[in-house]
C-alpha cells in the first residue's frame, strides 16, 4: 500500500477542471475512479434498502452522499466496508474485487470508515485507541509476545505515529484520558485519528458532524480537507446542505435506496430530481384544508399516501420513532 505522501495531491483548480467534465447523472463515469459499484442490492424481508446500478467514486476528492432519512446510505457503507453482504452486484477498488471480503481485509486493502455513532473503546486511554489502528502488529501474535525485544521497537514507532496523530487532531493533551471521557465532538476526532492509523487510501465517514458541538464543527470540517489534502480519497454522509456546498467536489444523491443524481455541489439547488426527493412531488402546492381542518384535494391525496406508506411501514416491522431506520 503506498504512502500518504506517495499518493497523488490535486490542488483546488486541477480538480475543479476535473469534476467539471463529469456528466451530472446517475452513475456517471470518472476520468480516474477508486472505487467502482457495480449492481449491488441489500434487502431486508420485502424491502430493498440499497439497489445501486452502477457508481463510481473519482480518486483524490471529496464525494458527499445526501439523501433523505432512510435512503439507504448508511448501508451502503456498510456493503462497501464488509460489515454486511450484498444480496447481489460487485464493487472493486483499483480493480480488485473487494464484494465479499470481511471488515478487517477491507480495511488493510486501504479502505476505512468511521461510524455515526462512535466506537472507541470507552475504557481504555485515548492514546491505545489510536495506537489500535495500527497494522501489522508483531506483538498480537501469542508467540510473538513472549519475545518482546521483537517488538518493541515497532511499538515505540506505533506510539511515536500515534502520538503524531493525537497532535493533529488537538487530542495530544487527552492520551492519558480514558476515550470514554470525551466529548462527543471529541469522539468523532479520535476515530479519524485511529482509521488514519492504518494508513488509508479511502476514508468513509459516517455522520461526521452528527453531534458534534458547533465549537467543533469548522475544526472537523478542517480536518476532513486535510485529508483530501494529503492525497486520500474521502466519502462522507452528511445532511447539512452548507457543509456538502463547502468541502465536497461531487456529491451523489440516494433515495429509496437508489441512485438518483449526481452533481456539482452548487447545482444541487436546481436539481428538480433532488428537490423532490427531500420534500416530494407535492412541495409547490398548496396545503388546502375544509372549515373542520380536514385535507382536501391534493393535500388529502398526499395525507392518503402517508398514512399508506407508515402503515406499510409497520407492517414490514419498521420503527416510525427511529429517523434513522435503514440509514
Amino acid at each position: 500500500m503506498p504512502e500518504i505522501t506517495d499518493r497523488p495531491q490535486l490542488d483546488a483548480a486541477t480538480r475543479a477542471a476535473l469534476f467539471a467534465t463529469v456528466p451530472q447523472e446517475p452513475g456517471a463515469a470518472k476520468p480516474d475512479p477508486i472505487v467502482v459499484v457495480d449492481g449491488i442490492s441489500r434487502a431486508f424481508g420485502g424491502l430493498k434498502a440499497v439497489d445501486v446500478e452502477h457508481l463510481e467514486i473519482q480518486r483524490g476528492g471529496i464525494t458527499g452522499l445526501i439523501g433523505p432519512n432512510g435512503a439507504g446510505k448508511t448501508t451502503l457503507f456498510n456493503l462497501l466496508t464488509g460489515f454486511d453482504r450484498a444480496d447481489t452486484g460487485t464493487w472493486s477498488l483499483d480493480g480488485d474485487d473487494l464484494g465479499r471480503a470481511h471488515p478487517h481485509r477491507v480495511a488493510r486493502r486501504g479502505v476505512v470508515r468511521t461510524f455515526q455513532l462512535t466506537k472507541a473503546l470507552s475504557r481504555m486511554s485515548v492514546l491505545d485507541n489510536v495506537r489500535l489502528g495500527a497494522r501489522h502488529q508483531r506483538g498480537e501474535r501469542i508467540g510473538a509476545a513472549l519475545l518482546p525485544w521483537t517488538w518493541r521497537a515497532q511499538e515505540r514507532e506505533i506510539t511515536g505515529r500515534a502520538r503524531e496523530l493525537l497532535d493533529r487532531f488537538g487530542l495530544a493533551a487527552k492520551a492519558d484520558d480514558p476515550a470514554g471521557s470525551l466529548s462527543g465532538g471529541q469522539r468523532k476526532l479520535l476515530e479519524m485519528a485511529r482509521a488514519l492509523m492504518t494508513e488509508p487510501t479511502v476514508v468513509m465517514l459516517d455522520e461526521p458532524m452528527a453531534g458534534v458541538n458547533p465549537a467543533l464543527t469548522q475544526s472537523l470540517l478542517g480536518h476532513i480537507k486535510s485529508l483530501r489534502d494529503d492525497g486520500m480519497t474521502v466519502v462522507f454522509v452528511e445532511h447539512d446542505m452548507d457543509v456538502i456546498r463547502d468541502i465536497s467536489d461531487w456529491v451523489v444523491v440516494m433515495a429509496q435506496g437508489s441512485v438518483i443524481a449526481e452533481a456539482l455541489p452548487d447545482d444541487l439547488a436546481g436539481n428538480p430530481v433532488v428537490v423532490d426527493a427531500y420534500l416530494g412531488s407535492h412541495h409547490d402546492q398548496k396545503l388546502e384544508f375544509d372549515e373542520h381542518g380536514n385535507p382536501v384535494g391534493a393535500t388529502a391525496e398526499l395525507s392518503e399516501a402517508l398514512e399508506e406508506a407508515e402503515v406499510q411501514t409497520l407492517e414490514a416491522g419498521g420503527d416510525l420513532s427511529d429517523p434513522e431506520a435503514g440509514g
